[in-house]
């Protein structure tokens, strides 16, 4: 992609309104925080101090916007905590350039690498590094510096008292993913009836795995009907795919594929009921025809063998997922504690122990190719630039440059410069909306501090629709803070919109100067991902050859770890796609063909799954000897695509060969047609990315015309239809 290409996506992306639940009761209870914590400010001492508690509320408020599952009260005390920390800190070395910028440069060093615990961390460890540029202004003791840390801290409190005191929709997060995750397997269960092979994205699982985890004291006050409908989730999808495959499953046509699709389409209602009961917390009734769809006639059923194993199967699963949707979860409570004799859950550190999590996590990411680093350097270096050359402009609030580009930096390229963008437009539209308001309202003290509340209540019901329309009402904000401190529009308006403009543009500059390109990532990315795909189907055949307790516990790390690779190379691909930069290693179309092929070959494994073994059913040795071939070959061509070597299979050919030469083959069909489409996929793999260096170079001269040719294409295209309109 050119850079004009590129930039042109930025400025789509930028103004893009995304689609989703808008929630105006938390807004409204986070905009009442700020209310509060301003209006005791005013009351009981200054301005100066109204804005400091203001800072701390707004920040903390918008905290618990973030999509975390953590509590939103410790979020905001969380958050209210670093503010302070970072003002005090800042005040104590802000007498001289010499000292001050040093710290800022660690400190926003420190807050680019939070990033490596994820990006709610990374969010809240930015705004640190705001007020620590913003309230070094303020205090002129370091007596009055404690008491403005304190009011910021007490801004944090306002927001977690008013949220323990106002619940609204209590475990909502963790209610949200689970339900996206039945509602995945259940759109995944529409669309095969259209197509058997149909793709899954394991990412909502995932989630709500993620959401799952419960620190000892949620446990046990966490609903019960937020325990199991996970696992089946995870049970159902394996086998809604093996009930649609035409090769083990029902056949490709005629009364056995219609009955399939009737079950694929009372499994998909059955779901998206489950997913809103649980999501609302409120029973839900399944419709009579889908029950009667459900009802499996042993002597009248058309499906047979495997497909009729598996549409059994399916009809037990989707009776427990009707039962949670028929009781929904009431007000009841997990009745069993938590602790090693209690009940099981996945464990999430709290606040203290999650210290050498943290450590262990940056650790990870002190390397010179991790992005997480790179974009550390970026802030470290950005932030005290930014501030320098703003304190030498003939303007005032010279910390809005390095507040500008310390809040767009991420890690990747195409949402630094997207969310730059946004912030500029955001803040014009912002600015132009105070001045309106100033004019016909007035500049009073209170009025301004009406007006501050009214916008960051808007900023925040805004705030999941785009950065560009929440930065607008975040951008009025600012202004009547000011304003509530006796400065006029005229002062800060300009101020504003430049120092916003040099921070946006300094952000973009450091990404050029210092990058993290995905695009060479792309080989190693697509190498962990098939040696992760490699091990979970070499766990799934040896559950097949002997089915223990630690092969099923194997079988699960090894999916866990291939989703976790999956994910990762998912990301990179994304990213990749709209950096301006050449394919090195891997074509646009290479990279698809490789991506296509590894989902196949988990699909495979995923079908094998599906049918697990019988206890009472006799070994079968061959799919041992296939998974050692299968992952020795896998962890053998993930090292050799690394060095851009071609994949070689010769293992699995010949453990293949092997297991037609016996009789395996007809004790376990599922198995051995699972191994099949492995070893296909195996080779679409090796077809996708085996080519000599001139073949590469050809190939990748080729991908150039062809995007060149596709961007004529559209831009040819639009012309038309803007002449036609």
């Amino acid at each position: 992609m050119t850079w004009l290409r590129a930039f042109g996506e930025v400025v789509r992306s930028a103004l893009t309104i995304e689609e989703t639940r808008l929630e105006p009761l938390l807004a409204l209870r986070t905009a009442a925080g700020v209310a509060l914590a301003v209006g005791l400010a005013l009351w009981l001492a200054s301005p100066a101090y109204a804005a400091a508690a203001a800072l701390g509320a707004y920040s903390a408020g918008g905290a618990t916007f973030q999509r975390t599952c953590r509590p939103r009260k410790v979020v905001a005390l969380g958050t209210g905590a670093g503010l302070a920390l970072s003002t005090f800190v800042g005040y104590l070395a802000a007498g001289r350039l010499v000292t001050f910028l040093p710290l800022l440069a660690v400190w926003a060093f420190a807050a680019g690498m939070a990033w490596a615990v994820g990006s709610t961390a990374g969010i809240v460890s930015a705004t640190t590094v705001g007020s620590m540029l913003v309230t070094v202004t303020l205090p002129t003791s370091v007596w009055r510096a404690l008491e403005h840390a304190g009011v910021i801290a007490l801004g944090g409190v306002a927001q977690a008292v008013l949220i323990l005191l106002f619940p609204i929709r209590r475990w909502g997060a963790h209610r949200d993913a689970l339900a996206d995750a039945l509602a995945a397997v259940a759109d995944y269960a529409r669309r095969l009836r259209h197509d058997p092979t149909a793709p899954f994205d394991p990412w909502p699982l995932m989630a709500a795995r993620e959401a799952a985890a419960v620190t000892p004291s949620q446990a046990r006050t966490r609903p019960p009907v937020l325990h199991g409908p996970r696992g089946l989730a995870e049970r159902i999808r394996p086998v809604v795919a093996a009930l649609a495959d035409p090769d083990i499953g029902a056949p490709a046509e005629g009364p056995g594929r219609d009955r399939a699709r009737e079950l694929l389409r009372a499994a998909a209602d059955v779901l998206d009921t489950a997913a809103r009961s649980i999501r609302r917390g409120t029973p839900a009734e399944i419709p009579p025809e889908t029950m009667e769809v459900l009802r499996v006639d042993r002597d009248h059923e058309v499906l047979e063998g495997s497909a009729r194993q598996a549409a059994e199967q399916l009809v037990e699963l989707l009776g427990e997922a009707m039962e949670i949707a028929r009781t929904g979860d009431g007000s009841e409570r997990t009745p069993t504690p938590p602790g090693p004799t209690g009940a099981e859950f996945l464990v999430r550190p709290t606040m203290l122990r999650l210290v050498p999590v943290v450590i262990r996590a940056v650790r990870r990411e002190l390397r010179q190719d991790s992005p997480v680093f790179r974009h550390a350097i970026r802030l470290a270096a950005v932030a005290p630039l930014g501030y320098l050359l703003a304190t030498r402009l003939p303007l005032g609030h010279g910390y809005w440059a390095p507040i500008a580009s310390v809040m767009v930096m991420r890690p990747d390229f195409h949402r630094t410069y997207a969310r730059a963008v946004a912030r500029l437009a955001g803040t014009l539209a912002g600015v132009a909306l105070a001045t309106a308001m100033v004019h016909a309202l007035g500049t009073g003290t209170h009025v301004c501090a009406a007006l501050a509340v009214i916008s960051a209540g808007l900023s925040y019901t805004l705030i999941r629709t785009g950065y560009a329309y929440s930065q607008c009402f975040t951008a009025a904000y600012a202004v009547f803070l000011l304003g509530m401190g006796g400065q006029t529009w005229e002062q800060t308006v300009p101020e504003r919109v430049v120092l916003t403009l040099l921070g946006g543009a300094l952000a973009m500059l450091a990404y050029v100067v210092f990058p993290a390109w995905e695009t060479p990532r792309l080989p190693g990315r697509l190498a962990d991902w098939l040696a992760a795909n490699g091990r979970y189907a070499a766990a799934v055949l040896r559950n097949h050859a002997e089915p223990t307790r630690e092969h099923r516990a194997d079988m699960r790390r090894a999916l866990l770890d291939s989703r976790e690779a999956r994910a990762a190379w998912q990301e990179s691909y994304d990213r990749a796609r709209r950096e301006p930069v050449r394919p090195r290693g891997l074509t646009s179309r290479e990279a698809e063909e490789a991506q296509q092929a590894l989902k196949g070959f988990g699909r495979a494994a995923m079908l094998m799954e599906s049918q697990p073994p019988r206890a009472d059913r006799r070994s079968v040795p061959e799919s041992k000897r296939f998974a050692e071939a299968l992952e020795a070959d896998t962890a053998q061509a993930a090292a050799d695509m690394r060095k851009h070597r071609n994949p070689d299979w010769r293992r699995v050919k010949e453990a293949l060969h092997a297991w037609d030469g016996g009789s395996a083959a007809h004790r376990s069909p599922v198995v051995r047609r699972g191994a099949e489409l492995q070893k296909r996929a195996l080779d679409d793999l090796a077809t996708a990315v085996s080519r000599t260096p001139l073949e590469r170079d050809v190939s990748s001269a080729r991908e150039d015309q062809r995007v060149r040719a596709v961007l004529a294409a559209e831009d040819d295209a639009s012309e038309v239809a803007h002449r036609g309109g």
